[in-house]
């Protein structure tokens, strides 16, 4: 897709003058460019009756969402798939505590509010069972178990759809009793109330993402046309693709982390694609080009940035199915979506509204602002900055690497691990819950779960040994004592389940030893006598080691596959192996640069109140592979488009620094209004409740910041001027290979 003499911007075509040149389409970009002007009222009303009912589809038809077994890898996964294929004879349970405001829990007013709480319960008809009250030794605490039906077969309802007539029915008792605090916790209310609170961050994050967005566009344009027409392609790209992730769902279901994904890389890639595009049809148009002209030229220009970029971002982020992961798989397909979606309109739909407002794209003009976007070529800013690295290019080049270096270290400690239910957000008031639940019954707590699979005929056999497992499991200590273990068995009587109980957090040196106990002694001791049988260890604890492990397992596999396509996306864009080497280290330099940050703000606890979390040291173990797919997809257009910019200069003679200046500089404007726009957007996900939100946001500003700050200012420049001009001529070999330049 290389552009030849006559596609340069101040090119006038062979036997043409001035602005009214007639030019000939060639490339994909400029023919769909050309198509949709000439129809710009069908392509708007297309685009538009698409994005609605792609998106009024994720209502009428239910998306097929993961289950809690697709999650897991390894042991763990296999526990729960034996788990959740057995039918059990048994409903969602939840536990009520009941405790004295003020001093301690007088017996007799526990037993009265416990029959009154019962009865309660029962009257909702959807109760299976009660179980208690049980009194905690710490003389303020009751507590009692409550199972909920959940139906059978297909109509088996999830916890959180059956348990909001249980919450108001305890919150109507504890209004009865103001010197009691009365609350409930369960897997129901639990995800109940994460869905509350996850909806009200997308909520908040919308909200003030568009105007945050809307208002550096109105800084980079001066004008409202042109600051709204990049955001509405990105709003309704984020649209149209939530719509189309649920339609295709039944082939890949979606995970509840897609949603947030698709509002984060979706606004922030659609609205960089047409910011390129509308900042160079004005460029063009103030070059004195006609629309026709000005569009054509864009599209060869601008509309093969976003081709490759896409292209770019697209295939980077299929390494992420390299993990054989569900959740990876949902998160790749999110985002190829909603970037191809962002491609499709900014080739389409950019042009089409370009070709029906045109001049008035530049209208109504904010006055302070206006004046300060009219075009005035390189940025003098940037000439300032660059002036070390091009007169002392040695001793930037070691200050950049050991500013880098800095942000990098504390990798040497980094920690992957999954968030459990206790690494919910502290604000959510069934956390709260939790807590209190655990400190007056430690039994209550974590533990493990061990599932055998045996022939039905051996279930007493079955359940022998598991008893005999958990009497050993407490007399070795490291785990919980208890009264009786909690063994079922399904109703077929194949499947057998224990809950192993364990004093400490799920995410404990204690717990993974005491998983490690259970692995690979006391369960084999136990059952190994039982023929046929099969068993595997999940829970929290497991789910979290298992699910790490395998990203540090992939994670290797990953990075060569998106740096080898970095190299030779640069190979084919400069026909240069040490340009292509050069950029491909120096993008792989500001993802370290944000893994090596996440590690120093997550993993300790002096940004918690900065940020609003509470560490649990460790990374999410998928933030990584996310953080390093996205980044160098997104890395490697604005690499192109800068060395586009400096190689142009140096093919029509002019010295090595003055155009490694020109490139950089000249390129400033478009390049860092990107930037901006998507530090904003990514801030934004870093203020959001959990954990995982918190650390991608965190990582891509992290990243962006390093890209266009210690990268672009001192170590490009820097090892640009280093190389000499001698990298930049095509080496004959390499002649053959197709360029992808795009400016």
């Amino acid at each position: 897709m290389s552009i030849r003499q006559t596609d340069h911007p101040n090119a006038t075509p062979p036997g043409q003058q001035g602005s009214g040149a007639l030019i000939v389409p060639r490339g994909l970009a400029e023919r769909l460019a050309m198509w949709s002007a000439k129809r710009r009222i069908l392509v708007i009303v297309l685009w538009l009756l698409l994005t609605t009912l792609t998106y009024a589809s994720s209502y009428l038809v239910p998306a097929h969402e993961i289950e809690d077994a697709d999650y897991l890898n390894g042991e763990s996964a296999v526990a729960e798939r034996l788990v959740d294929n057995a039918k059990f004879d048994e409903g969602a349970w939840e536990s009520v505590l009941v405790q004295a405001r003020d001093g301690s829990l007088d017996r007799a007013a526990g037993a009265a509010v416990s029959k009154e709480l019962t009865s309660s319960y029962h009257a909702l008809g959807t109760v299976l069972s009660i179980e208690g009250p049980e009194f905690a030794d710490d003389g303020k605490s009751m507590m009692l178990s409550v199972e909920l039906d959940r139906g059978t077969g297909a109509e088996r309802k999830d916890p959180s759809d059956i348990v909001q007539p249980m919450l108001d029915t305890t919150e109507a008792v504890e209004a009865r009793h103001p010197e009691l605090q009365i609350e409930q916790v369960g897997a129901g209310s639990i995800r109940k109330d994460f869905a509350i609170q996850d909806a009200k961050d997308m909520r908040r994050a919308e909200l003030v993402s568009i105007p945050i967005t809307l208002a550096i566009l109105l800084v980079a344009f001066g004008a409202l046309a042109a600051a709204g027409v990049p955001l509405l392609l990105g709003l309704t790209a984020v649209a149209a693709a939530l719509g189309i992730s649920g339609l295709v769902s039944s082939l890949v279901p979606v995970s509840a982390f897609q949603l947030s994904l698709v509002l984060l890389i979706g606004l922030a890639v659609a609205v960089d694609y047409s910011l390129f595009y509308v900042r160079r049809q004005r460029e063009e148009r103030a070059a004195g080009r006609s629309m026709h002209e000005a569009l054509l030229r864009t599209a060869a220009t601008s509309g093969r940035t976003v081709i490759v970029s896409g292209v770019a971002v697209a295939v980077a982020v299929a390494g992420m199915f390299f993990t054989g992961s569900a959740l990876f798989n949902s998160l790749a397909i999110g985002t190829i979506v909603v970037v191809a979606i962002a491609v499709l309109g900014s080739l389409a739909v950019i042009p089409a509204t370009l070709a029906l407002l045109g001049d008035k794209v530049n209208t109504p003009r904010i006055p302070l602002l206006w004046r300060r976007t009219r075009i005035s070529g390189e940025s003098r800013i940037w000439n300032v900055v660059l002036r070390p690295a091009l007169n002392a290019p040695g001793s930037t080049v070691l200050l950049g690497l050991a500013l880098v270096g800095v942000l990098i270290a504390p990798i040497a400690d980094l920690r992957l691990e999954m968030p459990t239910d206790d690494h919910l957000p502290q604000s959510y008031t069934v956390v709260q819950t939790r807590i209190r639940l655990v400190e007056a019954f430690p039994s209550e707590g974590s533990s493990h779960t061990v599932a055998v699979d045996a022939d039905p005929a051996q279930r007493e056999q079955v359940r022998a040994a598991l008893t005999d497992l958990m009497g050993k499991a407490t007399a070795g200590g490291g785990f919980s004592a208890v009264d009786e273990p909690r063994i079922t068995t399904s109703v077929d009587g194949r499947i057998t389940r224990m809950y192993v109980p364990f004093p400490n957090r799920v995410d404990s040196p204690e717990a993974d030893q005491t998983l490690r106990t259970l692995r690979t002694d006391l369960a084999p001791a136990a059952l190994s006598g039982i023929s046929g049988a099969t068993w595997a260890v999940g829970g929290a604890t497991a789910f979290s080691s298992d699910v790490s492990h395998v990203v540090e397992e992939r994670l290797p596999l990953i990075i060569g596959f998106v740096l080898l396509l970095s190299l030779v996306v640069m190979l084919l864009a400069f026909r240069s192996v040490i340009i292509a080497a050069v950029t491909t280290v120096l993008n792989l330099l500001s993802v370290l640069a944000s893994f090596g940050v996440l590690t120093f703000t997550f993993q300790n606890t002096w940004a918690e109140d900065l940020l609003g979390f509470q560490s649990g040291g460790f990374v999410v173990a998928w933030i990584p592979v996310i953080l390093f797919v996205v980044l160098i997809g997104l890395s490697m257009d604005y690499n192109v488009f800068i060395l586009s910019r400096i190689r142009e200069p140096l093919h029509h003679g002019r010295g090595l620094r003055d155009s490694i200046r020109h490139g950089i500089a000249s390129s400033a404007g478009v390049v860092t209004s990107a930037a901006v726009v998507m530090v904003a957007v990514f801030a934004i996900f870093a203020t959001l409740s959990t954990l995982e939100m918190k650390q991608l946001g965190v990582g891509l500003v992290i990243a962006i910041l390093v890209d266009i700050t210690i990268i672009r200012a001192l170590l490009l420049p820097g090892i640009l001027v280093l190389l000499g001009k001698s990298p930049w001529k095509e080496h004959k070999a390499l002649r053959r290979i197709p360029s992808v330049t795009h400016e």
